[in-house]
């Protein structure tokens, strides 16, 4: 996102070519090489391209793309579609949460305006959490998520034991 002062307001627009060009797959390989780190914070930055262990773990790393919108939906990304119409439209396979739309493929499209936040996260199949992020884009309103949510967050709190690491802290 760029933020641009324009007769005293602010406007902010999307680099379009951020999904298509460097940008995106640099986040992804940060996201990578941050987890991998993350498991093996003593192997040092010098032998990380030659030890065995690390280089299988981040080589079993499964990336993760949200998408959140202004609109409060948000979407997984599993893949993009090319379809030519790039100027101000982005679209996207996503990755049914809900098992009833998991028979299809959905190709969503959206105004690159509307892309509120981008997240993309790695994570080894092995140590995938429990609770999943929220994905609301099949749900009839962003609110009805909320519920779902708080379910989730209440039951990840009952089971963290005392002294153990909080993901959701920095």
């Amino acid at each position: 996102m760029c933020r641009k002062e324009a007769t005293g307001i602010k406007v902010a627009w999307f680099n379009y070519d951020w999904f298509i060009g460097e940008p995106f797959a640099t986040q992804k390989r940060e996201a990578c090489g941050r987890c991998a780190q993350k498991k093996y914070p003593a192997v040092p930055p010098e032998q990380r391209d030659t030890h065995a262990d690390y280089q299988k773990f981040l080589s079993e790393l499964e990336v993760r793309t949200l998408i959140y919108l202004r609109d409060g939906f948000s979407y997984e990304m599993k893949g993009m579609v090319d379809i030519g119409q790039r100027a101000d439209l982005f679209t996207f396979e996503c990755e049914p949460i809900d098992e009833q739309y998991k028979v299809g493929a959905f190709i969503v499209t959206v105004p690159y305006d509307e892309i509120n936040r981008v997240e993309t996260f790695a994570v080894h199949p092995s140590e995938k959490p429990e609770d999943v992020p929220v994905i609301t884009g099949f749900r009839s309103s962003p609110t009805d998520a909320t519920m779902y949510r708080d379910d989730a967050r209440e039951a990840r709190d009952e089971l963290k034991q005392p002294g153990s690491c909080d993901p959701t802290s920095n």
